[in-house]
């Protein structure tokens, strides 16, 4: 054999074992690199403080199941839900009226953890007016003005409104009402004397009691906000999620994290989603009455 074509040879079996290797390594690092899974969080908040608020959770999450998490802050409600619905990510930190607003879907998507503050894991609304109000129950809000936050707020809208409909007190028999857009601009305008009575979440409601708040009626109890896998996440990676959410509250790290998502969080712990079929029932009567 000509000694060129020998040469030629070497070097063709040489870059050939070159390749060989480099796909070898490719292929290692492949089968041992796992896709980045995605938290989403409507934004409830800004953006950049949602981001403060979620990714220490994300980085926890992250070093339990071996895999990174990224998060992603919805640019509206309605994006949010968007790719809740069509499982366009991995996770998702749901209220409770944008979970039963997920319809039978919410059967298909496996509930991860529920948020626990101050050890409850559910929450309630409030009716307040001033402290020397003649308002004294739910009926004698007739011919009054009232005040609400957003209008798919679910305490300080939605479950006041159904509550006050039970009482007879339709929006016909106000002498008006208007959204504020939040739960803390609610309590300053009925402090004002702006109206004469406002729907509040009892946390807010706590805040501005001592300043001159008083409680007219308080709506039944709902459970808590509440994390979500998509449908069709592995089995096993869904229970490692629930593993990390409910270790939180068994170390200094945890508990801190647990804090920094919400202020007075003291767990997040196990949740089916059957605890909200009471909350979607409310919400079908105020759908079919027109409300919001």
């Amino acid at each position: 054999m000509p000694r060129s074509v020998r040469r030629l040879l070497k070097t063709t079996l040489a870059l050939a074992l070159i390749g060989l290797a480099q796909w070898s390594a490719f292929a290692a690092h492949a089968e041992t690199a796992r896709p980045s899974l995605l938290l989403a969080v409507h934004p409830y908040l800004p953006r950049e403080e949602l981001l403060s608020r979620f990714t220490p959770l994300a980085d926890w999450l992250a070093e339990s199941v071996g895999q990174p998490v990224s998060v992603r802050i919805g640019s509206s409600y309605d994006d949010h839900m968007h790719h809740v619905r069509f499982d366009k990510v991995d996770i998702a930190f749901l209220g409770p009226a944008l979970y039963v607003g997920l319809g039978e879907q919410r059967y298909e998507k496996p509930p991860l953890a529920q948020l626990e503050i101050h050890g409850k894991p559910y929450f309630q609304g409030v009716i307040a007016t001033q402290r020397n109000s003649n308002i004294h129950n739910l009926e004698d809000l007739k011919g009054r003005l009232m005040a609400f936050g957003d209008p798919k707020s679910t305490m300080s809208h939605l479950l006041p409104r159904l509550m006050m409909r039970h009482a007879g007190v339709t929006q016909e028999r106000l002498a008006g009402h208007a959204f504020l857009g939040s739960h803390v601009n609610v309590a300053l305008a009925v402090l004002a004397g702006d109206f004469d009575a406002g729907a509040m979440k009892e946390g807010v409601f706590d805040r501005f009691r001592g300043r001159g708040l008083r409680e007219v009626a308080r709506t039944e109890r709902t459970p808590e906000h509440l994390f979500v896998a998509r449908a069709g996440l592995p089995e096993a990676l869904i229970e490692k999620l629930r593993t990390s959410f409910f270790a939180l509250s068994e170390s200094e790290r945890g508990r801190a994290i647990l804090n920094n998502l919400k202020k007075g969080a003291t767990a997040l712990r196990p949740v089916t989603a059957q605890q909200y079929d009471h909350l979607a029932e409310q919400m079908a009567e105020l759908a079919a009455a027109g409300i919001p």
